[in-house]
């Protein structure tokens, strides 16, 4: 059982940041890749950024260079800094082992002026 809780987001003006975490418990979490999703009302969730145990990186094409995910396996925790943000990047984010049905509550993130 993995248990996720993300934090960190909120109300941003457009070109700001923000550094969203996501708390694993579980010590087998340095096994797991991790991904963050995000989702708008009546969309599918997107795939933001994926992070693999060994650390290799990947992200949405919306998102490339702007965004950065990491971890830190020590603290069982994945994070997502988020630069530039846009009004479209205005969603629900949740992180989650790929592969998984385990996920968090998420954390709002909203861009606007």
């Amino acid at each position: 059982q993995v248990q996720l809780v993300e934090s960190g987001g909120g109300l941003v003006q457009p070109g700001g940041s923000l550094r969203l975490s996501c708390a694993a418990s579980g010590s087998i979490f340095r096994i797991y890749a991790m991904d963050w999703y995000r989702q708008t009302p009546g969309k599918q969730r997107e795939l933001v950024a994926v992070i693999t145990s060994g650390g290799s990186t990947n992200y949405a094409d919306s998102v490339k260079g702007r965004f950065t995910i990491s971890r830190d396996n020590a603290k069982n925790t994945v994070y997502l800094q988020m630069n530039s943000l846009k009004p479209e990047d205005t969603a629900v984010y949740y992180c989650n082992p790929p592969g998984t049905n385990y996920w968090g509550q998420g954390t709002q993130v909203t861009v606007s002026s």
